[in-house]
């Protein structure tokens, strides 16, 4: 059920695993015994703050359960559902930034999505956003860029450190868009998951001119010398990349495929 997983994001993943070892073995500032012990610092470091971040998460945020947001509850159940991520615990953290995201190096993991998207977000709309997020503990994003981070961080001379610091963004991007795929699957409407992008790169409600001009100006964005630069430093592509990307994966015979197999599935339970 992670066949929709963007293409090249293993062979990019592998790539910069391998790159990683690569400068572990050439790297006189790094033994491979030395590199040992730091990757699983790391890892220790990466556990506590995640305990840390969910101890703190619970004390400002509003847990999603069927009595406290029964609506939401059902949304991220069915979400769950079609992507299947395991164990789940879902929050609303309070903020109105648009943004969600995802932590936990085991079960079960944790999706936050901040109450400001819940403000300008539709049924469909948040599915994606909530889908997004879910695809990315299914396909192991969530422990891997804590277990990769770590290892990127590996002490090195200031050329392979930055080396292994854009491949690792490289992956991150390779990531992004697999889980879009997925909030695709979990909402099931491309326009939705379209327009769910285009909300996120501003505030408040829009009408359908000002969304159709906000997606115009989006699709300049890559026209510009310095937010193609900006990418290769950023963990996220281009909303227009996103978009582009959606489009053509939505319009795939692998896309509808899957998705007839998942509704087939949602039907039989």
């Amino acid at each position: 059920m992670t066949s929709y997983r963007y293409p090249n994001e293993r062979l990019i993943l592998a790539l910069t695993v391998i790159l990683v070892l690569a400068v572990i073995a050439v790297t006189a500032t790094a033994t491979l015994c030395g590199s040992a012990i730091f990757v699983v610092l790391m890892l220790v470091v990466a556990f506590a703050l995640n305990r840390v971040h969910h101890d703190d998460l619970v004390k400002s945020a509003q847990p999603v359960t069927p009595e406290s947001l029964p609506g939401l509850a059902r949304l991220v159940e069915e979400c769950a559902a079609r992507l299947r991520p395991g164990k789940t615990l879902a929050y609303i953290a309070p903020g109105r930034v648009l943004n969600a995201y995802t932590f936990g190096l085991a079960e079960p993991r944790t999706v936050v999505v901040y109450a400001g998207v819940l403000e300008v977000m539709d049924e469909g709309e948040l599915k994606f956003i909530v889908g997004h997020e879910l695809g990315h503990i299914a396909l192991g994003h969530t422990w891997l860029n804590s277990l990769i981070g770590g290892m990127a961080g590996i002490p090195s001379p200031y050329g392979a450190a930055a080396l292994l610091y854009f491949a690792f963004r490289w992956w991150n991007r390779a990531c992004e868009y697999s889980a879009d795929r997925a909030g695709l699957l979990a909402c099931g409407r491309p326009e939705k998951a379209i327009s769910a992008l285009v909300k996120l790169t501003g505030r408040g409600t829009l009408s359908r001119e000002g969304f159709q001009r906000r997606l115009a100006s989006l699709e300049t964005q890559d026209d510009d010398l310095g937010n193609i630069l900006g990418e290769i430093l950023s963990t996220h592509p281009m909303i227009v990349k996103r978009i582009h990307a959606l489009q053509q994966y939505a319009a795939s015979a692998e896309y509808r495929a899957l998705q007839t197999r998942l509704n087939d599935a949602m039907l039989s339970t």
